[in-house]
């Protein structure tokens, strides 16, 4: 890596440190217990077979990279930032490992688009072990891990995928809600039961809003849980549009996403074999399908399948996805806008009240939102780039334009799955095709004089 300059904006220096251990002059501090803090009973649900520290220190590096990533804004005319970060750990010899951390070091920076140092020191104090208690675990054989949280696709997925696998399925718990928490009628405690830390700001501010490290966490967290439960195997819940659709068609200068995307997983497997020595195979059962169709499959299949209605899509905080002091998600980001689409192709529909964003056949922005919203303008950007988001993913399959990098992202995305080139070619047709075919069809349903349709009645005119 380059030298960067001292008064670079692009460069990020954290040191994490134990509480009584001071850090270098020019380093933001990051403290454990006070900027980083470990809950008792998740952290327990984690360690539910023995005591490993070195799983505990990827914790603390899962907790970490969400701190960098949110505590320097991105510099205005560049998307990539130098952050160089530093960590106590229990095994620093394990850690600098040449594979581990250059398969960190990979990971990472695909992930995030952002250039990364990251160096380990030997901590000066042993955590103490959490208690451990009984936990409901089925034996090993044929176990296998699924990130759950309080979104669409990890609700269905998780919820048809039980049927098949029962009590072998194993879920992480990766979401705020507790009540998403999966019952258990025997009593017992779940593993996994919520993520083990919190990130604070403390004295800092948290000023950038990408997110591209919350797919290390889910990734790591997700290949721990594997690793601690002996199984070799994570189901990714996210559908075809939400894995493949914001690499396929970034926005704007921004850099590619790949948080739920196949090639990003790969990296995240051999770091996680480098580590641990453990083989984690991330695998993407609705990745050539659509969430509508997610969605179909899920409620076709069970009556007590209504639960998704009390799923989450949207990613926006109280500050902005709140009417009359009552939290909604907003209806217009890019995230609400797939997740109405699909409640529309599944053939299914939600109150109005849902959403901020209450009618989106509205001839106006502004005479779609609910009566007693007051941030109006500062919605309008995010509504235009989710609207045409998803209607550029819908013209990309006809697009002479957009070919070449359409079948780059296959070849790499064949690689990262070892498949042939021509199975996972079709397998993005088959995904763009039935997106294509639901959002005319959504779009037909929210009719001419829609501001959503204003925004995008020339998309088609675009194709090549």
């Amino acid at each position: 890596m380059p030298k960067r300059c001292e008064d670079d904006e692009s460069a990020i220096r954290v040191a994490v440190v134990e509480s009584d251990v001071r850090s270098r002059p020019g380093w933001i501090k990051c403290r454990i217990d006070e900027n980083l803090r470990f809950s008792a009973e998740p952290l327990a649900s984690y360690f539910f077979a023995k005591w490993e520290p070195l799983v505990f220190d990827a914790l603390l590096l899962a907790a970490a990279v969400e701190f960098c990533d949110r505590i320097k804004r991105r510099p205005s005319f560049q998307w990539s930032r130098e952050i160089e970060l530093r960590i106590p750990v229990h095994a620093p010899a394990v850690w600098k490992q040449r594979d581990v951390t250059e398969s960190l070091h990979d990971a990472l920076e695909f992930l995030t688009g952002d250039r990364w140092r990251v160096e380990f020191t030997e901590r000066k104090n042993a955590i103490t072990p959490p208690r451990q208690g009984l936990f409901n675990l089925p034996p090993a054989e044929s176990l296998a891990i699924i990130p759950f949280s309080e979104g669409l696709d990890s609700r269905a997925v998780a919820g048809f995928m039980s049927r098949k696998f029962g009590d072998r399925l194993i879920r992480v718990r990766l979401g705020t809600k507790s009540d998403d928490r999966p019952s258990d009628s025997s009593g017992r405690r779940s593993p996994f039961a919520g993520v083990p830390y919190n990130v604070r700001r403390g004295e800092h501010r948290f000023v950038e809003s990408s997110a591209r490290s919350r797919g290390f966490k889910f990734a790591l967290l997700s290949g721990l849980a594997a690793y601690m439960a002996k199984a070799d195997r994570v189901f990714v819940p996210e559908s075809g549009q939400g894995a493949l659709g914001p690499s396929l068609v970034p926005v704007g200068q921004a850099y590619e996403d790949y948080r739920n995307h196949p090639a990003f997983t790969a990296k995240m497997s051999v770091f996680l074999k480098s580590l641990l020595g453990h083989d984690v195979r991330f695998e993407f059962p609705r990745l050539w399908f659509t969430k509508g169709e997610t969605l179909l499959e899920y409620v076709s299949g069970s009556a007590q399948a209504a639960d998704w209605k009390e799923t989450r899509s949207c990613w926006q905080d109280n500050r902005y996805a709140s009417v009359n002091e009552h939290r909604r998600q907003c209806g217009i980001c890019a995230a609400c806008m797939l997740r109405r689409l699909s409640v529309h192709a599944a053939g299914l529909s939600e109150a109005p009240e849902t959403y901020i964003w209450e009618d989106l056949r509205a001839g106006s922005f502004e005479d779609g939102a609910a009566v007693g919203f007051k941030k109006i303008a500062a919605q309008r950007n995010y509504a235009i780039a989710g609207a045409l988001h998803l209607d550029h993913l819908a013209g990309l399959r006809r697009s002479r334009i957009h070919a070449p990098a359409l079948e780059s992202n296959t070849r790499h995305l064949a690689r990262s799955l070892q498949l042939p080139e021509q199975e996972v070619r079709t397998g993005i047709e088959r995904m763009l095709t039935q997106h294509e075919k639901e959002w005319k069809d959504f779009m037909e349903f929210l009719g001419p004089d829609s501001f959503v349709s204003r925004w995008t009645e020339r998309a088609y005119d675009h194709v090549a």
